[in-house]
């Protein structure tokens, strides 16, 4: 700072400079902010950089998970081995067909549900009723449970509770049933069937529980029979079967019915081909989808304002690249996605003609299983490289993961410059204040000798 002095007393001496005026805040804030700004722009530009490739990268994995999924039920086959089942009768029997069943009609017959097998006990007062004491033996086939029977627990409800809660209880439950001339001990088997009739018998204590003796033929029975243990009996087509089950799964391959009365019905299967063209089509828009967000991550604008996040990627083009080379050749019978009526278009995208699949269906689907299933199959060729790039190893899934590590990194470097320029405020804020300091001593020095000077001036005149 220059003090400068002059001859006249209209001119009194002045100090060049801010003095205690200095504003201190302002000029440390824009300092710091001028050396920011360089580094924070590297560490931002990265950041937004690393976080859009990420979603990106997700979006990719997203359109790639969903054309897996469509691929699923057309590299197994079963799209196309989807059977409808109908019955001229559904009140006589229901039916479901897996892939195994063949296409036909079916005359079918029922003339007796399988039931469970239910006895019954004579009546007592009540469920509190005292039966009897001793050792109470319930068998079904081979298995059997024994249930030791007390004093304290020979009441009808307790005897009902030792054969629910038992726990090698064979398959039997057991309730209580109260009509009007008392309350019934009701036991009856948990699956219907001849096979799965149950014996009861005691032995030992009182006595008392004979009152709950059943055995087939037997002239002491306490229990009588309500319902008896039958198997379903039905033909097919004129052929008898016998099932223990009301649900059968062993009368026609692939072929599960469910028997709801006695009755006839006629039971037909044919292909589903509703079932393989939405199969087909699903595949069709997971792909376009995949190939129209390809498109977008990749385009390229000479103004740099809506460029791809991802152009010139190797990953992305890789992966387009072979789902391109996969969808133009030939499947497991030879034949190209065009024989489905499936053609690639200019723009990469698939397109489907209905009429033309509708007609390659014709044969039960037995062409175009052999087209896209199978090792050489064209769903398979293309699921297979699926998880070497969605997989938990896969290669999307590792460049996501390295990417948060830099994000992760980026933050330390963020949280490291943060600090640096805290201490750098701390820092030029201690020395400009000092020189605040220092300016202000000076102006009261100037304003000191100015006014010495005037002094003089004065005198002299």
């Amino acid at each position: 700072m220059a003090i400068t002095t002059t001859g006249s007393s209209n001119s009194p001496l002045t100090a060049a400079g801010v003095g205690s005026g200095l504003d201190v805040t302002t000029l440390v804030s824009k300092l710091v902010a001028a050396k920011r700004a360089p580094l924070q722009g590297q560490i931002d530009s990265q950041t937004n950089t690393a976080k859009t490739q990420i979603s990106a990268l997700g979006q990719v994995s997203s359109a790639l998970s969903t054309l897996k999924a469509a691929l699923a039920s057309l590299s197994d086959g079963t799209a196309f081995t989807t059977r409808k089942v109908s019955t001229s009768d559904s009140t006589v029997l229901n039916a479901t067909a897996t892939g195994n069943a063949v296409n036909g009609s079916y005359n079918i017959a029922v003339t007796q549900l399988a039931t469970a097998m239910k006895v019954s006990s004579g009546a007592v007062t009540n469920s509190q009723t005292r039966v009897g004491t001793g050792t109470l033996t319930v068998a079904l086939g081979s298995k059997q449970m024994q249930l030791s029977i007390d004093d304290s627990h020979a009441s009808l409800a307790s005897i009902r509770d030792a054969i629910n809660s038992a726990s090698n209880n064979p398959g039997v439950t057991a309730t209580i049933v109260t009509g009007s001339d008392g309350a019934h001990l009701v036991m009856n088997s948990n699956a219907s069937g001849a096979v799965n009739s149950f014996t009861v018998s005691s032995s030992g204590g009182d006595g008392g529980l004979a009152a709950l003796n059943y055995a087939p033929g037997a002239g002491n029975n306490g229990m009588k029979v309500t319902t008896a243990a039958q198997d379903a009996l039905f033909t097919i087509d004129g052929m008898a079967g016998n099932s223990a089950s009301n649900t059968v799964t062993s009368g026609i391959d692939g072929v599960t019915m469910t028997l709801s009365k006695v009755g006839t019905s006629t039971l037909s299967m044919a292909s589903d081909g509703n079932t393989a063209t939405a199969a087909v089509n699903s595949f069709v828009n997971a792909y376009n989808s995949l190939s129209a967000l390809y498109t977008s991550l990749t385009k390229y604008d000479s103004t740099g304002n809506s460029t791809g996040p991802l152009i010139g990627d190797a990953t992305l083009n890789s992966i387009k690249g072979t789902l391109s080379s996969i969808v133009s050749g030939t499947g497991g019978n030879g034949a190209t996605l065009s024989s489905a009526g499936v053609t690639l278009q200019i723009d990469g995208t698939l397109k489907v003609d209905s009429g033309q699949l509708q007609t390659a269906m014709a044969d039960g689907g037995t062409q175009l299983k052999a087209l896209f299933s199978g090792s050489n199959g064209l769903a398979t060729k293309l699921s297979s490289p699926l998880d070497g790039w969605i997989g938990t190893q896969g290669i999307l899934v590792t460049r996501t993961s390295d990417l948060n590590k830099q994000l992760k990194d980026l933050g330390s470097r963020q949280s490291a410059l943060d600090t640096d320029m805290s201490d750098l405020s701390t820092r030029y804020t201690k020395q400009f204040t000092a020189l605040d300091t220092m300016l202000t001593k000076l102006n009261n020095t100037s304003s000191y000798l100015t006014q010495q000077f005037n002094s003089l001036n004065n005198s002299k005149n």
